[in-house]
């Protein structure tokens, strides 16, 4: 991890913030647009939908930042199966509109292709368009890893393409890939337990 890079746990206070830098990253992307297809709305809803689901990580799993809130992993502890977000349908509704169909295919097929055994789901994974190729994803991924190889837990992602390098960097393998209904590529990425591993990040 780069020296001068801080990141630290989040808080509910965070929220907010955090939802708001996950949305500014990934709204110009392809899977962005199959989810919201109206670009004037997409920016907003993407961030009411997010923010569901990172309050959810702060009971059922964490949230990190890098201290000044450019960039975020937020991820699921699933040692068992947990439960979906409360009145998820009801809010899901609520947020997306027209859209929540789309957000629940997603769901469904990414919940097809998680692993069954316990593991860590690394859900969302962003850093700010204004401060990428500064090292912060590099530094967060790090991070990362060194919490769950302490706890002994495998970590999966299901990434867009443009991720699948830095991942591999450390130590992710590929699965097979999700192809969304006239949408993007989706491509899960597995990392088994390394218990004791003390390899920094390239």
């Amino acid at each position: 991890m780069e020296p001068n890079i801080r990141i630290r746990a989040a808080h509910w206070a965070d929220k907010d913030a955090v939802t708001a830098l996950i949305a500014d990253a990934v709204h110009p992307s392809p899977l962005a647009a199959w989810l919201v297809p109206d670009s004037q709305q997409r920016r907003q809803l993407l961030a009411d939908v997010l923010l569901i689901w990172v309050e959810h990580a702060l009971f059922f799993g964490d949230v990190h930042v890098t201290e000044d809130l450019t960039a975020t992993t937020v991820g699921f502890h699933r040692y068992r199966p947990i439960p979906p977000p409360a009145n998820y349908r009801i809010r899901l509704a609520d947020t997306a509109g027209a859209h929540a169909d789309r957000f629940m295919l997603l769901d469904r097929m990414l919940s097809t292709r998680q692993p069954t055994e316990p593991h860590y789901n690394l859900a969302m994974f962003a850093v700010h368009p204004n401060a990428q190729w500064a090292g912060l994803g590099a530094a967060l991924l790090a991070h990362h890893r060194s919490r769950i190889d302490r706890v002994d837990l495998p970590s999966w992602v299901a990434t867009p393409s443009g991720g699948r390098s830095l991942l591999a960097r450390h130590g992710y393998t590929p699965r097979p890939s999700i192809t969304l209904p006239d949408g993007p590529t989706l491509h899960p990425m597995r990392r088994n337990t390394h218990r004791g591993s003390t390899t920094t990040a390239p």
